[in-house]
């Protein structure tokens, strides 16, 4: 199991320091060493090339995610009565640590639910491999945990669940690739790639970054095998338009009220049918 993420917040905080001394050249891309050629995922019925005119994706201004009242997505906390609602108050059912909880769960729905639609795959050109869907997750997680973060500790502490419940599923994740020995070793590994990842994403949106920071840090991140080689025009388009994509869901999860956060009653951007043909 990877550490807990008052740990993790630590250790990025070295890694920070290691980038702005220029200890390492791309603190964003730690050694993909065997990472790369874990057993792609079994879905690989992907286009080689995208239908979809990314340059026309994700213009719009930022909006709350926030599911409405009457959403069928929604997932609001049970309303029991009676006997029932008295016997799981003793049980601490609604104690704020279990709510907490089962909402970090539908959080991580969430997340989950974006990463593993087909469309994120189509829209940005993306074969369904291990690396790529891991890379996906990492960068929703930290689309997540920033905007909990913006609640101060009650949202820290939500964010803490939901670290948890990522450690378990990426666990499974792992294992289900065809990793079954040295699975400690590959779980340091990509905890390595989480801080890395985390702390490009986060230096790519401060002030002094430059324009097309973020865009080279998905590029390296997700797009590219190596985190080296040049992107031909087509992964070029799909890196810029997920740069597009990300800066418009910060804004949007910044939009989005913190009861609709905190309960994960919010769903990122669709992807489906987002775009016209070319």
């Amino acid at each position: 199991m990877l550490p807990r993420l008052s740990r993790a917040v630590t250790q990025i905080s070295k890694l920070r320091s290691l980038c702005t001394n220029g200890s390492t050249q791309n603190p964003s891309f730690f050694s993909r060493y065997g990472y790369a050629t874990v057993a792609p995922a079994a879905e690989k019925d992907f286009p080689s090339k995208s239908p979809i005119n990314l340059d026309k994706m994700f213009l719009s201004k930022p909006c709350s995610l926030a599911l409405p009242k009457d959403s069928p997505l929604r997932i609001d906390e049970p309303n029991y009565e009676g006997i029932r609602r008295f016997i799981l108050k003793l049980l601490l059912f609604y104690s704020k640590q279990s709510i907490s909880i089962r909402g970090a769960n539908v959080i991580y729905k969430r997340i989950v639910s974006q990463v593993d639609k087909p469309a994120i795959y189509e829209v940005f050109n993306l074969e369904k491999t291990f690396k790529i869907t891991y890379s996906l997750l990492v960068l929703h997680m930290w689309l997540v945990l920033r905007r909990l973060k913006e609640e101060g500790k009650e949202g820290v502490d939500i964010g803490q669940h939901v670290y948890e419940i990522y450690n378990h599923d990426v666990e499974l994740r792992v294992s289900k690739a065809g990793v079954n020995l040295l699975l400690h070793k590959w779980m340091k590994e990509l905890e390595r790639i989480f801080y890395g990842n985390v702390v490009a994403y986060d230096s790519a949106l401060l002030p002094e970054a430059k324009p097309n920071e973020l865009q080279i840090k998905l590029w390296r991140n997700i797009f590219s095998d190596d985190g080296i080689t040049t992107p031909d025009e087509t992964d070029l388009k799909a890196a810029k338009a997920m740069a597009r994509y990300v800066r418009r869901e910060v804004g949007s999860l910044s939009l989005t009220d913190k009861e609709s956060i905190f309960s994960g009653n919010f769903s990122f951007t669709p992807l489906e049918n987002k775009a016209p043909v070319t």
